[in-house]
């Protein structure tokens, strides 16, 4: 049996809409923690920043201010690679709240 090379393998995994990360929200992917940013010993140094794969870390004027939630996965990689001690970044249990029921 002959193998395909790369150009005969049908068509897979087409994004047909590009450009619409802004619209998926990953923050319902959450893992049960969530970084909770502690502003006082942070330094700025945007590791934080660097590594967050969602890019979740809002920057304004080159000072980290808040972590957006709507993309935040909870991997705990921004406390991590936080260098201050204390913490500026710390994962904290989030309440997950469920849909009540329909019961009455």
């Amino acid at each position: 049996m002959k193998k395909e090379t790369w150009k005969e393998l049908p068509l897979g995994c087409v994004n047909v809409h590009p450009g619409n990360s802004r619209e998926n929200l990953t923050g319902t992917w959450r893992s049960g923690l969530k970084p909770e940013f502690i502003a006082e010993p942070c330094i700025h140094c945007m590791f934080c920043w660097l590594y967050c794969p969602h890019f979740a870390i809002i920057v304004e004027d080159g000072v980290m201010k808040a972590i957006n939630y709507n993309y935040c996965t909870g991997c705990g990689l921004c406390a991590e690679e936080c260098p201050t001690k204390p913490k500026s970044i710390v994962m904290v249990k989030e309440e997950v709240k469920l849909a009540e029921g329909g019961k009455k």
